[in-house]
């Protein structure tokens, strides 16, 4: 699951970090670019030797760059992480965007109050914590399923 508790359920802080789950790793990305480099290139092995394959070759490699640069900038852009520390009396966010910018939000725990929106928000069962007058969106990159289990995990963990 891309969200983890990094302590125990008793210690204080309780500290959980949330990332987006991340499905193409380094190895799979180099071998797709490769297997899609070779299956270009099939095509064009009767017209080795003739002056047409130059002219193929530039909308080829064209191709492939592409595809290389739009799967680097879908890793980029999932380059997000979240923090969530909880001590004695204060609930603290941490969100880092892909551009590096970090945004911080905190309240007082005892204060704090999570909220779903099952339909009403941008994603199904979208998840917030509110508090200090302030509502901040947390796990938005998570799926369906994860931001269930995050809200229940939420939710016993600022009621101890």
């Amino acid at each position: 699951m891309p969200y983890e508790w990094t302590t125990q359920p008793d210690e204080t802080p309780q500290r959980m970090r949330l990332w987006p789950h991340e499905s193409l790793p380094a190895r799979g990305f180099a071998a797709f670019i490769l297997t899609t480099f070779t299956l270009i290139l099939i095509p064009t092995l009767p017209l080795l030797g003739t002056i047409l394959l130059w002219g193929l070759l530039p909308f080829m490699l064209a191709a492939v760059a592409g595809i290389y640069f739009a799967l680097q900038a879908n890793h980029r852009s999932r380059q997000i992480e979240e923090i969530l520390i909880l001590d004695a009396d204060t609930a603290r966010l941490t969100h880092r965007t892909p551009k590096g910018e970090v945004k911080e939000w905190d309240c007082n725990r005892y204060w704090t109050k999570v909220t779903k929106y099952e339909k009403d928000g941008p994603v199904p069962h979208y998840i917030t914590l509110s508090g200090h007058g302030r509502e901040v969106e947390i796990g938005r990159f998570l799926s369906e399923e994860e931001r269930i289990a995050l809200y229940d995990d939420l939710n016993r963990s600022l009621r101890r």
